[in-house]
């Protein structure tokens, strides 16, 4: 089920994944959210996401694995997200 403001990062290079969700993410005012769909759990995202703007934003597990992971962030303060690095290149 893919919700309409749902990025589908299975479909994406892997050093595209990223970038695709960090420009979402800067694009979103406060309060505005959108849902990852990932093939693996996007957790080292989490923790870079966190590292750069800890505090802006929300994570919610919508859907857990094994093979599906829908995660919905949350923009909650401000600050944007550079575009370096990937962990999954």
């Amino acid at each position: 089920m893919e919700l309409e403001n749902e990025l589908d990062v299975t479909i994406l290079e892997p050093r595209d994944k990223h970038p695709a969700i960090f420009s979402r993410f800067n694009e979103l005012s406060n309060g505005e959210s959108f849902v990852i769909y990932n093939d693996h759990d996007p957790k080292p995202l989490y923790f870079q996401m966190q590292a750069e703007i800890p505090n802006a934003f929300e994570w919610e597990y919508l859907e857990d694995g094994p093979q599906i992971f829908r995660v919905k962030i949350t923009r909650t303060g401000s600050g944007s997200i550079g575009f370096g690095g990937s962990c999954c290149s």
